[in-house]
């Protein structure tokens, strides 16, 4: 719930400052973490939270292949590489949230296990990359 509600804040910030594609992209996490959150304390049904995720899942192929820096599509530079396949990774995510959740199809544990992967290689590393301005362009 924590996460949910600061990351709200921040793209309520983000969206008076006129930042319109962080604060929208942001807005897909939390309300996932939201959705999550008030899932266990009220109980909800997982279908419906499955059938955002498929909304997400289809944002993230559109959102692939924007450059979010000017909002157009991207050139096919190193760095816009790694951003299309970290959206796709995530896109993927979200879309085996659906498969399970709303259609009711378990997936086994590879989802998991590609939940880690996606963890470590799309959240971690880049992070880590980017705070230490190692990025690639």
């Amino acid at each position: 719930m924590f996460t949910g509600l600061l990351s709200l804040v921040v793209n309520i910030i983000a969206f008076i400052r006129g930042d319109y594609f962080a604060a929208a992209t942001g807005l897909l996490f939390t309300f996932t973490y939201l959705y999550i959150a008030a899932r266990a304390i009220f109980n909800l049904d997982d279908r419906l939270y499955g059938w955002y995720c498929l909304f997400v899942a289809i944002n993230t192929v559109l959102l692939s292949v924007i450059d979010p820096s000017t909002q157009e599509i991207i050139s096919m530079t190193p760095g816009n590489l790694i951003w299309m396949a970290i959206w796709l990774s995530w896109g993927l995510l979200w879309l085996s949230g659906f498969i399970e959740l709303a259609l009711q199809r378990p997936l086994g544990r590879g989802v998991g296990y590609f939940a880690v992967f996606c963890g470590i290689f799309t959240a971690r590393l880049p992070g880590m990359l980017l705070l230490l301005n190692q990025f690639p362009a």
